[in-house]
């Protein structure tokens, strides 16, 4: 998949520089002429970094950044401002509204291309994330439940997974599930920040299947708390009719017609506050046992490992 490119600029001579610059790289190019449609593109697509000018109409590029910044889903996208040569105070805004970066203009071709280089490569290292979400992707997981270990605190993991997915995705369509996937993450990291602590992490294994890790004493407020915005939001996911009968008809794994729930989720709480938990692969395997416990429960719900090892 190419790299995209969101060019935020109200000059349509500047937006035609900076696509052919871009274009040196094979960067994938879209663009906006205001703040506005700016945000509306920065929801709706995907994208790997925007090159925000500070001057726009409508919002300008700091308001705009402060949003993209204070969006849950969106924080960790990097943003390069382009600001106006000598504009020092807008420099610093820029970057004390969460810019990553910032370029002069008139700027080098080359210069310019080195520093989203240089983002790009900041942001892939700090986060490995999933495309869809802009979550922490399995290697961000797999190095924060290592270091879980390492670190000898006790700690909670819970692995999240949405029942009767396939289903849905099957009826909708992918857009509709990528749709349902992003407001699970954003319902996950809105959970985290109430109840967790900072130190907190969520990741997104692939899919609909997430995991985020606390602490054992914050794992039951973030996991009711998950299930209450999700429950809450689940029947928007559907049309009228569906919602009104409270169950679409689809095919199960076995390829029979049968009436399916609407979506629901499950979640397993792996700690080691009672057990001892050795390596990660041991918090995959008692995750996917309890997972699979919560899903047959047959509503959203949760279950908490309370087996012990320790003395």
């Amino acid at each position: 998949m190419g790299i995209k490119i969101l060019i935020a600029d109200d000059d349509p001579d500047i937006r035609d520089i900076l696509k052919l610059t871009l274009s040196e790289e094979n960067y994938e190019t879209i663009e906006a002429k205001d703040g506005e449609e700016s945000l509306k593109i920065i929801r709706a697509k995907p994208l790997d970094l925007v090159l925000l000018d500070y001057k726009m109409p409508k919002m300008d590029g700091r308001q705009l950044c402060n949003l993209i910044k204070k969006d849950l889903l969106l924080q960790y996208l990097p943003v390069i401002m382009v600001t106006g040569k000598g504009e020092v105070s807008d420099k610093i805004e820029g970057i004390d509204s969460g810019a990553d970066d910032y370029i002069v203009k008139p700027f080098e071709p080359k210069e310019l291309l080195a520093r989203i280089r240089m983002v790009l490569r900041r942001t892939k290292r700090d986060l490995e994330a999933n495309p869809l979400t802009r979550l922490p992707g399995n290697v961000a997981i797999l190095n924060e439940l290592s270091s879980r270990i390492e670190g000898k605190k006790t700690y909670a993991v819970c692995y999240v997974d949405l029942d009767k997915f396939k289903a849905y995705n099957d009826k909708y369509g992918f857009e509709h599930g990528d749709t349902v996937i992003r407001e699970t993450a954003r319902i996950l990291l809105g959970a985290s920040k109430e109840y967790g602590t900072p130190q907190d992490f969520v990741g997104h294994i692939g899919g609909d299947d997430f995991v985020v890790v606390t602490t054992p004493e914050a794992s039951d407020n973030i996991c009711a708390k998950i299930i209450r915005d999700f429950d809450k939001i689940s029947p928007s996911f559907y049309n009228e009719e569906d919602r009104k009968s409270g169950f679409i008809v689809g095919r199960d794994r076995k390829g029979e017609i049968q009436k399916i729930p609407l979506l629901s989720v499950s979640i397993g709480i792996v700690s080691n506050e009672t057990r001892d938990i050795t390596h990660v692969a041991q918090i995959g395997e008692i995750g996917a046992e309890l997972k699979k416990a919560a899903k047959s429960l047959e509503k959203s719900n949760y279950v908490k490992d309370k087996r012990q090892s320790k003395p």
